[in-house]
């Protein structure tokens, strides 16, 4: 090869390396220039939005039936929301005054005197009452001018006011096997077992455990 080529040569290298050195650098304050990217994921279709309210639907649907399941078996075995009507109890409960009836408690045990109770009426299970027991099976309950006595013990009432005592006569009865008998806090004005027999077991709902409302008289029983 001959110098003149030789120098030829040389000159084309120097060039090309000369234009790559005077390429304009990127300022700081411009960004760089990015090639767009094509979305070739498919556009959703009507069907596909169905599908998934769909979905959506049915997810809502399963929530709703199982809340209303473990609102069933709540109400069935645990608990019950109840209202009192009347004077009957008074003045432990008062009139529309809100409980909460615990179920579970006599599927384990077994009522004891003193427990306020909810139970269906013995004449009309339709309905149902709260009353406190008094005497379980085997005792022998007697009531003498209103006084309480269970087995000849006079019975500690002092829940019952004054006002409220009756001075009615009662037995002496034995309480009979499977049974309860109850009666209202308020004496002079409560239809028990005084006058419509013991209760069935197998009829007490169960132990009423809190009164929620109204808030200010809340309690634990």
């Amino acid at each position: 090869m001959t110098e003149g080529e030789q120098s030829a040569v040389a000159g084309d290298q120097s060039s090309v390396e000369q234009a790559t050195v005077e390429q304009p650098p990127v300022r700081a304050h411009e960004s760089p220039i990015v090639p767009a990217i094509e979305d070739k994921r498919p556009a959703a279709t009507a069907s596909d939005t169905l599908a998934q309210v769909k979905e959506e639907l049915v997810a809502w649907v399963k929530t709703l039936m199982s809340a209303a399941v473990y609102a069933v078996l709540i109400v069935t075995f645990l608990f019950q929301v109840a209202r009192v009507e009347g004077q009957s109890m008074a003045p432990t409960l008062e009139d529309q005054d809100r409980l909460i009836v615990n179920k579970l408690v006599y599927r384990i045990g077994e009522p004891r005197r003193g427990d306020i109770v909810m139970l269906y009426y013995p004449l009309n299970p339709e309905k149902s009452f709260v009353k406190r027991v008094i005497a379980e099976e085997g005792d022998t309950v007697r009531i003498v001018d209103g006084r309480v006595y269970v087995n000849d013990i006079p019975l500690k009432d002092d829940y019952v006011a004054s006002e409220y005592r009756s001075h009615d006569d009662w037995g002496p009865q034995v309480i009979p096997e499977g049974y309860d008998f109850v009666m209202g806090d308020h004496r002079n004005n409560s239809s028990d077992s005084r006058h419509w027999g013991m209760v069935p077991k197998k009829y007490i709902i169960g132990k009423v455990q809190i009164r929620w409302w109204p808030v200010p008289t809340a309690r634990v029983f």
